[in-house]
């Protein structure tokens, strides 16, 4: 099964009702490219739930060392991580029941599109989350 992503048009639909992004590998470094997108998002109005085990705090959010921490729902997991990990993180993503599983450009697996997709999760691969929302406004 090949990557689809969902239509620009559905990517705004997501944007304009998600409220809650947890971002999976955010750095603390804001010279970092994960720090700079999730910064830009919260400035745009999202709240941001920084998961990463190696951090207290991250863009003034407390961080979490896993999705399964998080309380309430999530919207979007926003992956910073190396492809070789989404399917761990796809099986985690799955047991929180998030709605949209957002792996950012350069990150894709197959496995874990597939294994989201046939839970009939919206999945997106290979795709800044920032430009994405630049580009539905």
């Amino acid at each position: 099964m090949a990557i689809e992503n969902p239509t620009r048009e559905q990517l705004g639909e997501i944007l304009k009702k998600s409220k809650r992004i947890a971002v999976v590998g955010l750095s603390g470094n804001p010279e970092r490219t994960s720090y700079m997108i999730s910064e830009a998002m919260q400035k745009a109005g999202y709240t941001i739930i920084p998961v990463n085990p190696q951090l207290d705090e991250v863009l003034g959010e407390k961080a979490v060392s896993s999705l399964k921490e998080i309380e309430g729902h999530v919207d979007i997991v926003n992956i910073f991580r190396r492809s070789e990990f989404l399917p761990e993180i796809a099986k985690e993503f799955a047991e929180i029941d998030a709605d949209v599983f957002w792996a950012q450009s350069g990150v894709e697996n197959e496995e874990a599109y597939e294994y989201l997709k046939d839970k009939g999760y919206t999945v997106v691969m290979d795709r800044c989350i920032k430009v994405e929302h630049a580009l539905t406004k």
